[in-house]
């Protein structure tokens, strides 16, 4: 990254922090971060062999990819918002709807069309949350739970309570066809996965979202645009939430208004399980991946227990509280360099 030098020298001690971070003991930890989940999910892969005779094989394997699809999706735009040290607690809103405008407009052939223009209404919300956390300085979480219950509200008068429509046949494609035995959504996943890869580690926004996840001050003074970068995150985290809906509808073949509730802590807890600090600044997408695949994969073992849904959102949050205390000298050293450049 290109360095800028100033009277106080603090944008070029930025950026040296995230390269440092990232290029050296940054790489090695992430590394071991992805390759410990990645393990961890094959272990409960295999030994959920105990709990029953059906699990364990390969056929699990690609429903757990097909399940945690929804989830790895979801988990890139919020793992953006939390690069940049904030928080969007509006995706489950926008999950629905994401779905309902779907299912309403797209089911009858205007899929081609109405499906874009809906990621289009997603973003945009999301744009709005990031103007009220930049422009108007309101605090992530409260400006997305208000937007939260804004979009939620629209949803339950656009469809009167009950959401009507099928699933556009594109959806279902994606969702359910096979393509040499694997499903479609999993090639899908793969190059999702890839690209998001990309735009968060080997592109210029994602380098000045990690400076920007540092040290705003010191972004700035390096020429940064910070106000208009740190809000993209959260355009492009509600254009996934939004996306997610549309996935939910060609599993399903519908929508409902609950739909999107069972995602917001596992969205938060696979970017935290992949190793990025909650404070900003550092985190792989990559690890992102193993998190979602192992929540989803501690998912599937818990309805295979019969355990109820309860004890899964105990299991998020313990695991997230866990991987809190596990980064708690990340989090001190983060304030401290906060403190110091204020």
């Amino acid at each position: 990254m290109n360095q800028t030098t100033g009277n106080d020298g603090s944008a070029t001690d930025t950026f040296a922090h995230v390269e440092d971070r990232r290029a050296s003991s940054g790489i090695d930890r992430d590394l071991v971060n992805i390759v410990a989940v990645f393990a961890l999910s094959a272990v409960l892969i295999l030994c959920s062999r105990f709990v029953s005779p059906a699990l364990g094989s390969w056929n699990q394997v690609l429903t757990i990819l097909t399940l945690s699809s929804f989830l790895i999706v979801l988990s890139f735009g919020q793992g953006l918002v939390i690069l940049v040290g904030g928080l969007d607690l509006s995706t489950p809103s926008l999950v629905v709807i994401g779905g309902v405008l779907a299912t309403v407009y797209g089911s009858d052939g205007n899929a081609f069309y109405v499906l874009p223009i809906a990621l289009c209404v997603c973003a945009l919300i999301g744009l709005v949350n990031g103007a009220g956390v930049v422009i108007l300085g309101i605090p992530p979480f409260i400006m997305t739970l208000a937007s939260s219950i804004f979009v939620a509200s629209a949803a339950l008068g656009l469809t009167g309570g009950t959401p009507r429509g099928n699933s556009p046949e594109i959806l279902a494609f994606l969702m359910k066809e096979r393509w040499l035995g694997i499903p479609v959504v999993v090639y899908f996943v793969v190059l999702f996965a890839i690209v998001g890869w990309i735009v968060q580690s080997r592109t210029t926004l994602g380098r000045r979202l990690y400076a920007i996840g540092v040290n705003r001050e010191a972004a700035r003074i390096a020429g940064i645009d910070v106000g208009l970068t740190e809000a993209i995150p959260y355009a492009i985290s509600a254009a996934c939430a939004g996306f997610v809906g549309m996935m939910l509808v060609g599993y399903s073949d519908g929508a409902t208004l609950r739909m999107g509730d069972s995602y917001l802590l596992p969205g938060i807890a696979a970017v935290v399980i992949g190793g990025s600090s909650i404070l900003g600044g550092s985190g792989s997408f990559v690890g992102t991946v193993g998190g979602a695949i192992l929540l989803t994969t501690l998912g599937t073992v818990i309805s295979a227990i019969g355990l109820d849904q309860g004890y899964r959102t105990i299991i998020e949050g313990s695991i997230i509280l866990v991987a809190l205390v596990l980064l708690r000298e990340d989090l001190f050293s983060g304030l401290r360099l906060r403190n110091r450049k204020a």
